[in-house]
């Protein structure tokens, strides 16, 4: 088995057993522990019904190298984070978030919830597992440690709860969509009434059974029929608003009391607004395809935007290097300094519905401020060379753009403040275009004349 193919820039990813298996999850065990010195480790994994076996391969091979183990068990990849965050240990999380039934995957981290990534000792854990695959696991360093098995659903939600009160909001009626995943196990915790007390909230669930088979539809409401069924029903139910979370539930995508999808760019700016007014000045992270009006509220506030690349790994150590309080990506991860400066879905869910819930307008009055300008959402092209489709947009727009720059693939930015972004896919042949103007028109055009290079 060639780790590479499964071992990308974030996380490890591949389909089950052919690609990813209890073998190849001993030798990552036993190789994260040598590249982090880590004495104590934490797992977890979501519903899929390889994750049990995978994390104790992957304890079995932490062990083999001198660690212990806490397994949390079952548990969404913020509630990993959360573990590694209350426990000051490093973790890994077994799941293949939104990827369909057939996948399953780790992601890792140091103490802390601190991200491990392609630059900062993911390469190092892929090359010395490839060698225990390839040359088997040594004679143990060290007498083997221990494995503990530990509840932390209880004190995930208390400390959620403890960041954002939701106990003197006005009574809201919440549609949540878990799409058979790890929503349907923490959103009665923290939201619901399971082993907390009850909040002003009543709660309509949809596909809450834990089902790795995704039978209703596939845990990633980034794709817009993901969420029909719960725009649907919130205007059945006469709802305030809806919320969608991905398989592992550390995303979260919010749909207002008409069924409309509200974008999270505006979640962030809604969020940014609210972490400043605790934390005046601080930094907020915003990724470069997040709207224009995600800096532009955060300038209003009082804080200082920060622009990054696209991805967790950046983004958290943007926001250590900064003690940022907030940061925010267009496809909904949202990240918290009060949370180890990892993502949480939950605790923005949480902040909307404070938000909502201490004042009398709509969902949709809320965020009409922060939707300045008008999005395109991502545009998939397959092209063959990359390079050269890029290299000819640069070319294709060097004489019309008020600026190009290359943060994160292509930005180009037109005199009249459009913007478009194109970047490469990591792992298809794909150029991923996004772009935002002023108004439908402009969009159109300005999103036209760059696929017609794309696709040309």
């Amino acid at each position: 088995m060639d780790l590479s193919t499964i071992i990308k820039a974030y996380d490890v990813r591949g389909t089950v057993p052919d690609q990813l298996d209890e073998a190849v999850a001993r030798a990552v065990g036993a190789a994260f522990v040598d590249v982090t010195g880590a004495e104590r480790i934490v797992t977890a994994h979501d519903m899929r019904e390889s994750g049990p076996g995978l994390a104790r391969a992957f304890a079995e091979g932490a062990l083999h190298r001198g660690a212990s183990v806490v397994e949390a068990g079952l548990g969404s990849t913020d509630m990993l984070y959360f573990a590694s965050g209350h426990l000051g240990l490093a973790g890994a999380m077994f799941t293949a978030s939104h990827n369909p039934a057939r996948y399953n995957g780790i992601k890792m981290c140091r103490p802390n919830a601190v991200a491990i990534g392609q630059d900062s000792g993911l390469v190092d854990i892929r090359d010395r597992a490839q060698h225990y695959l390839d040359d088997g696991l040594p004679a143990a360093s060290s007498p083997a440690g221990t494995v503990e098995q530990v509840d932390l659903l209880t004190p995930y939600a208390e400390y959620l709860r403890a960041l954002v009160d939701l106990s003197g909001i006005r009574p809201l009626k919440v549609v949540v969509d878990a799409g058979n995943g790890m929503g349907g196990y923490t959103v009665p915790a923290v939201l619901g009434d399971s082993v907390l007390p009850a909040l002003p909230l009543s709660i309509v669930p949809l596909y809450f059974e834990l089902d790795g088979s995704f039978p209703n539809h596939e845990a990633n409401p980034l794709v817009p029929e993901n969420i029909v069924d719960l725009q649907r029903k919130v205007v059945e139910e006469g709802a305030d608003l809806g919320l969608a979370f991905d398989g592992d539930a550390d995303r979260c995508f919010v749909v207002d009391a008409d069924g409309a999808a509200v974008s999270p760019s505006a979640i962030t700016a809604l969020v940014a607004e609210r972490e400043l007014a605790k934390s005046p000045g601080a930094s907020v992270i915003h990724n470069l395809i997040t709207s224009h009006a995600v800096p532009e509220v955060i300038a209003e506030n009082g804080g200082v935007p920060v622009r990054t690349r696209v991805g967790h790994s950046f983004i958290k150590g943007e926001m250590k290097a900064r003690n940022a309080v907030f940061g925010g990506e267009h496809s909904a991860h949202y990240y918290f300094r009060d949370f180890w400066f990892a993502d949480t879905g939950m605790l923005a869910a949480m902040h909307v519905l404070a938000a909502l819930g201490g004042q009398a307008g709509s969902l949709a009055e809320l965020t009409a401020r922060y939707n300045r300008y008008v999005a395109s959402g991502e545009i998939n092209s397959t092209v063959q060379d990359q390079a050269g489709r890029v290299e000819a947009i640069r070319a294709a727009f060097a004489d019309r753009a008020e600026g190009i720059d290359e943060l994160d693939g292509l930005t180009v930015t037109m005199p009249d403040g459009g913007w478009f972004n194109v970047r490469a896919s990591n792992t298809e042949p794909l150029l991923r275009l996004n772009v935002e103007a002023g108004d439908e028109a402009a969009m159109a055009a300005l999103r036209d004349d760059a696929l017609a290079v794309i696709r040309g």
